[in-house]
């Protein structure tokens, strides 16, 4: 067994948010300095440079996950990563329907850059990717987990889009068994407030929109990886996931 510093919750530049610097590479670059071993991309309401980044982690020795930051129609943001490239991908194509008819201006918003694996630009997403989507909180997961992701909320320690501001508490119907923390020096006041949700699994996480905001290797989870492959410890690290 060995400890995989971690950062699960990584925007690239197909976010309208981050900085068009947020490329693949890059971020992979950036993780690889950084001392990190596992890391996700979860973009705004899609998946589509996500191929390019698992090329680009493939080169630096780092263990990719596919994931998005789903927006829910109460506009909280629900992390979804997903156990294969294949599932995120469709489940990607089939989120589109959900997304609100607004076009992107990225004079205001920002650009929406789909990548390829040399960090060239292959697209631009013209639906605008940080609305809400039309999927409230309770359908928004049975959506993502029918296309087997791990489905957590994000950044429960903030006021923007965090479930505990917007709905007051975690309904324990949700069935979450992780929570993901901005802050871990919010933990404290957070399971003292709401004592049940110290039951379930912390993680610390990023919400990384410019390269400088990635982990440090910090933050670490235990897994079984004999005999080594980036697959064997992308499906352990699901199995912790879910594990109670």
């Amino acid at each position: 067994m060995n400890l995989y510093y971690y950062d699960l919750h990584i925007h690239s530049c197909l976010s309208p948010c981050a900085d068009d610097d947020m490329t693949p590479n890059n971020i992979a670059g950036m993780a690889a300095i950084k001392g990190l071993h596992i890391l996700a991309l979860t973009d705004h309401n899609s998946c589509k440079n996500c191929p390019a980044f698992f090329a680009a982690c493939k080169k630096q020795g780092i263990v990719p996950i596919a994931g998005m930051e789903l927006s829910t129609a109460e506009d909280i943001h629900l992390v979804c990563l997903f156990p294969t490239l294949e599932q995120a991908l469709a489940c990607d194509k089939e989120l589109g329907i959900h997304l609100l008819p607004i076009q992107n201006k990225k004079e205001i918003f920002g650009n929406q850059l789909v990548l390829d694996e040399k960090d060239e630009i292959i697209g631009e997403e013209g639906t605008l990717l940080i609305s809400a989507t039309d999927l409230p909180i309770d359908e928004a997961i049975r959506f993502a987990e029918g296309f087997g992701a791990h489905v957590h909320p994000a950044h429960i320690d903030r006021e923007s889009n965090g479930i505990l501001a917007i709905l007051g508490d975690i309904p324990q119907e949700y069935g979450f068994d992780c929570l993901e923390f901005n802050n871990p020096n919010s933990m404290k006041s957070i399971f003292e407030r709401f004592p049940r949700l110290s039951e379930a699994k912390a993680l610390v996480c990023s919400d990384a929109h410019h390269l400088w905001d990635i982990n440090e290797a910090e933050h670490s989870i235990l897994l079984e990886d004999e005999p080594y492959s980036s697959s064997l410890v992308r499906s352990r690290l699901f199995d912790y996931l879910q594990s109670l």
